[in-house]
């Protein structure tokens, strides 16, 4: 007997998508396997590492935790739609290579998708405020200081509107 098939549409990106997935298909796998956005990387599969983080309705939410279901009717964007317009590097991805905020690059889809919406809610944080925003990511490569950094340059480059480079 196969497992029945829901149609679901879901906004990423700004873009809609209409697929049909089983019930209990992650929403983390949705993205990757059934729309092709493989920047959603998925870590532990329990919400505990953040490398699957997106935004849903501009909120960090951990995809590995959501079915694809539940996302129906919301507003999505993972890694790939941090990019400004023109396809340039949005503000904090730019401070990343700017900040050397990345080693490996398997956590920092899910850094870029945090501290985007960090920053939305603190566009000035502390040097504390700073490493609280990233504190529910793990990074097994850089020891974190590199990220921080990014964090206070992406609010640097948004405070100024200063144009980034691609």
């Amino acid at each position: 007997m196969s497992e029945e098939l829901h149609d679901v549409r879901l906004t990423v990106n700004g873009t809609t998508h209409d697929v049909r997935v089983p019930a209990r298909r992650l929403l983390s796998d949705a993205l990757r396997h059934d729309l092709g956005l493989t920047g959603t990387h998925v870590g532990c599969e329990h919400g505990v590492c953040g490398a699957c983080t997106i935004l849903v309705d501009g909120a960090p939410m951990r995809s590995c935790l959501m079915f694809a279901v539940s996302a129906a009717g919301h507003e999505i964007t993972t890694v790939e739609g941090l990019t400004n317009p023109d396809g340039s590097l949005g503000p904090v991805q730019q401070a990343f290579a700017e900040c050397h905020g990345l080693q490996c690059g398997f956590c920092t889809p899910g850094f870029l998708t945090t501290i985007t919406a960090g920053l939305r809610d603190n566009p000035c944080p502390t040097h504390e405020e700073a490493r609280d925003m990233i504190a529910g990511n793990l990074c097994r490569c850089t020891g974190y200081q590199n990220i921080v950094k990014a964090v206070e340059r992406a609010a640097e480059i948004a405070a100024s509107g200063e144009e980034t480079a691609s």
